[in-house]
């Protein structure tokens, strides 16, 4: 017992310092070459913070029970929209790049339409689906890397997305003055110890759990379902506490595409699975009234005003928490 809370602490340590370098290399290289914090949220930073989610689901498939990939990625994306995007942007609302949210947003929802395509008309994920996924994932790499090397415009943005102003001048030269290999290390360091982290926190967190009597289905419903989420946590609390909102909402957006084009691409196309049979809602199997819906409503609610008016505000945020906290209570009655 007094192993697994040492353990546990070494965890959260990691993950305070695995987020804060983690940050600090991505925002440093967003700055150093005139690039939307966002673009880099939704990309480099989501890659590094759906690791765990790829490293869990990968695992299972191999394993013959692929099917975990379902459960892990809707319910990565439900907790990072409407718990940790939520806390941010009731805490902090802010401006939005809309030109910078259109592909990660436009790319996610198509990839769900699919999804929901297999989901509620197959009623199965095959190989060929898990192989379609990988494909839109290469695609939206290829699309945003050309973005950042081909886009002259960004020049003329400052890394929240909006037009540079005269006191980012400052940051920006002092970006330049520090090494890119430094600000790489950092990003993957950073990531490297969220990943050591997060696990420390989910294995040495149950174990404790278990100790003190928690039923098993409450801690799957916490420790186990926030467990893979704690990288997006960290970098989103890490984020607002430094002023880098966008970077945060563009990791959100982007690791909810890659829970679903390379989380389940990776392990559908391993090891296809059928629609889960899990709990009845409303009559029907719990995945096609309750976990999907509420997937693409709380994604609707965080991306539509963003793209709509540039801004987020903070009822979307309470709105969402709201939703959340609907969600969890319905899972424990089920």
């Amino acid at each position: 017992m007094l192993q697994n809370i040492l353990l546990f602490v070494l965890g959260l340590v990691c993950l305070i310092l695995g987020g804060n370098w983690f940050v600090d290399g991505a925002a440093g290289i967003a700055r150093k070459f005139h690039l939307p914090e966002l673009l880099i949220g939704a990309t480099v930073v989501s890659i590094g913070t759906t690791l765990p989610e790829v490293m869990v689901s990968t695992t299972s498939a191999l394993k013959g029970i692929g099917s975990i990939a379902y459960g892990n990625a809707v319910g990565s994306v439900i907790c990072n929209t409407a718990l940790i995007a939520a806390v941010t942007i009731a805490v902090k609302p802010a401006k939005t790049d809309r030109d910078a949210l259109k592909i990660p947003v436009t790319f996610f929802f198509a990839a769900a339409l699919l999804y929901l395509y297999a989901a509620y008309i197959k009623g199965n994920f095959s190989r060929p689906f898990g192989i379609v996924m990988l494909v839109i994932f290469a695609a939206y790499m290829a699309i945003s890397v050309l973005r950042m090397t081909g886009g002259k415009k960004m020049k003329d943005l400052d890394p929240a997305g909006g037009k540079a102003a005269s006191g980012s001048a400052t940051a920006d030269e002092a970006a330049k003055d520090e090494p890119l290999v430094k600000m790489i290390v950092m990003l993957v360091v950073g990531a490297a110890l969220i990943a050591v982290g997060a696990n420390l926190l989910v294995d040495n967190g149950t174990a404790i759990a278990k100790a003190l009597g928690v039923p098993e289905t409450v801690i799957a419903l916490t420790f186990v379902a926030l467990g893979t989420s704690l990288p997006e946590l960290v970098t989103a609390i890490t984020s607002l506490a430094k002023g880098h909102g966008a970077l945060s909402l563009g990791n959100i957006i982007g690791a909810n595409l890659f829970n679903l084009v390379l989380v389940c691409g990776v392990s559908i196309t391993l090891a296809p699975f059928r629609l889960p049979e899990g709990a009845v809602f409303l009559g029907r199997n719990s995945s096609l009234t309750l976990e999907l819906p509420v997937m693409m409503a709380v994604m609707l609610i965080m991306t539509v005003p963003a793209l709509v008016k540039g801004k987020l505000y903070r009822w979307q945020g309470i709105l969402m928490l709201g939703i959340y906290a609907a969600f969890c209570a319905i899972q424990f009655t089920l």
